[in-house]
């Protein structure tokens, strides 16, 4: 994974994803798509991503996915590798999108300022 360049793992159904992409469109940055539920991160990537955000994997996890229910995420013992191996093998538990910008940031870019920030570091 370059920290070079712009990508932004992004599910085309997911509103605030569309928002970021548009965002980044309409700025004229550019930047690879990846959607990573076509495309999952490995685990290695994922624990690569969460030390580029600073947040623990239960910190970037959908919680009311169906799957997350069925694997009992809310009440998971709070083990970073096992979170990670569980997020990796269901990409759909991991919160969108998430912008890697040049230089090896990252961010959770569900909201405007986040956004904002992300462009920012592009």
């Amino acid at each position: 994974m370059s920290t070079d360049d712009t990508q932004i793992w992004h599910n085309p159904r997911c509103s605030k994803s569309r928002a970021a992409k548009a965002a980044f469109d309409e700025a004229g940055v550019a930047y690879t798509e990846r959607r990573y539920l076509d495309e999952p991160p490995t685990a290695e990537e994922l624990e690569a991503v969460l030390t580029r955000i600073g947040a623990e994997p239960w910190e970037v996890a959908r919680l009311n996915e169906p799957v997350a229910k069925e694997l009992g995420l809310k009440d998971m013992e709070r083990d970073r590798a096992r979170w990670i191996e569980t997020m990796a093998a269901n990409p759909s538990l991991i919160q969108r999108p998430i912008v890697l910008t040049p230089g090896g940031g990252a961010v959770v870019a569900r909201d405007p300022e986040s956004v904002r920030k992300a462009l920012d570091s592009a």
